[in-house]
Formats: C-alpha cells, structure tokens, sequence
C-alpha cells in the first residue's frame, strides 16, 4: 500500500499539485546509494522536481541542532528542519522517525506515504 500511495504521490508531482523539496541530506544519502541504477533514478527525480526555494541555512541548522537535542539523529533533525524551513510536510517511510518528530511537536506535518494520501485525498 506505501508503494502505491508513492507512486500516487510522484503523479501529483508531475501534475504539478504538489512540489517536492529536498535538503542536502537527501543528496548525501543518495550518492552513498551503491544500486548504481537507483542512485541515478533518484538523482534524475531530484533534478526534475527540485523546488528553486531558499532557505536561511544558519536557522535551519540551528532548528536541526534543537532536533538533535530532542533525540533525533542528525540526518532525521536535518529532514525536518529543512522541511519546516520549506513549510513543507515531511513524507517518510521511516515510522520511528514520524513518530518521534510528532512527540517533538514539528511546524509542520510528518507521516507516511499512505497518511498523506489520505490527509490529501489522493486516494
């Protein structure tokens, strides 16, 4: 079901109802992908929906930092800080982490695939 709400996710990106974000980190985690095809198909994905947003990198690694005193690890504090700085909600597959981030009371949305659908009625 979390592969489908994804793929239903990246049509709405295509059809330009959403707008997909990405940190520094995503890229990082990327290029230490050893699946040489699926580090180039993620990487494709990041140059075809990259948002041109900015974001105050000092306030945001001072939010991430704060994240990590929270008690989460510094690539997870790095996604949501980014996330908040975007405004943007945070989709992830990684069910600790959403649950975690939701104790530490994030700006923003944090869930899965599946939720998110859900929330967004693409289901």
């Amino acid at each position: 079901m979390e592969t489908s709400a994804v793929h239903l996710i990246l049509s709405a990106v295509e059809k330009k109802k959403f707008q997909m974000v990405w940190s520094p980190v995503h890229i990082k985690e990327i290029e230490a992908t050893t699946n040489e095809i699926e580090r180039a198909e993620l990487l494709y994905l990041i140059g075809k929906t990259q948002s041109s947003s900015e974001v105050n990198n000092l306030l945001t690694r001072n939010r991430a930092e704060f994240f990590v005193t929270q008690g989460l690890g510094i690539a997870d504090a790095a996604h949501l800080a980014y996330s908040e700085s975007f405004k943007a909600d945070l989709i992830t597959c990684d069910d600790k982490f959403a649950k975690k981030s939701k104790t530490i009371n994030p700006a923003i949305w944090v869930g899965n695939p599946v939720a998110f659908c859900e929330k967004e009625e693409l289901l």
